[in-house]
């Protein structure tokens, strides 16, 4: 089970974001939107009302300082994760009401089941580990950035 906790497979160094700029939770997802679209070729608009419906069902601030955000996309055809880290910390309505500054968004085709369960598990286990989180808030620019998202966790090692 180890072994496949690096997030290399849902994630390239193109949708690392290293300092996103947003006032509110909205232009969070709106931007995570635009990104998305561009590089998987979906409408940025139906990407962001999958994405906002599902907030309004319940934050995915997980706590922490993390937020997932995800949903279902008609037409994606695999697993597609984007990474942020917020210029400054937002209010993300987050279970322990702490503000978001490490958002992980994912994507996954419609039938995609528990594979986009076990995806969304890997990723809060893996930005919950404080090494982890403290390495990404402590890395300014994508690739090393990158570099810790694809990396093995220390229980694979």
């Amino acid at each position: 089970m180890g072994q496949d906790m690096d997030l290399s497979d849902l994630i390239t160094p193109y949708g690392v974001i290293p300092s996103l700029k947003a006032a509110n939770k909205k232009q969070v997802l709106q931007i995570l939107s635009d990104r998305a679209a561009d590089l998987t070729g979906l409408n940025s608009v139906d990407i962001y009302n999958i994405l906002f419906q599902r907030e309004r069902l319940g934050s995915t601030g997980v706590g922490s300082g993390i937020a997932i955000p995800h949903g279902k996309m008609p037409g994606l055809t695999r697993l597609f994760g984007l990474f942020a880290r917020l210029d400054r910390p937002i209010d993300f309505e987050a279970l322990d009401n702490q503000p978001v500054d490490l958002v992980f968004l994912l994507l996954a085709p419609e039938g995609a089941g528990a594979d986009h369960l076990k995806a969304l598990a890997r990723i809060a286990r893996m930005l919950r580990d404080s090494a982890v989180a403290h390495k990404l808030r402590a890395s300014h620019d994508a690739e090393s950035l990158y570099a810790v998202l694809a990396m093995p966790s220390a229980s694979a090692a």
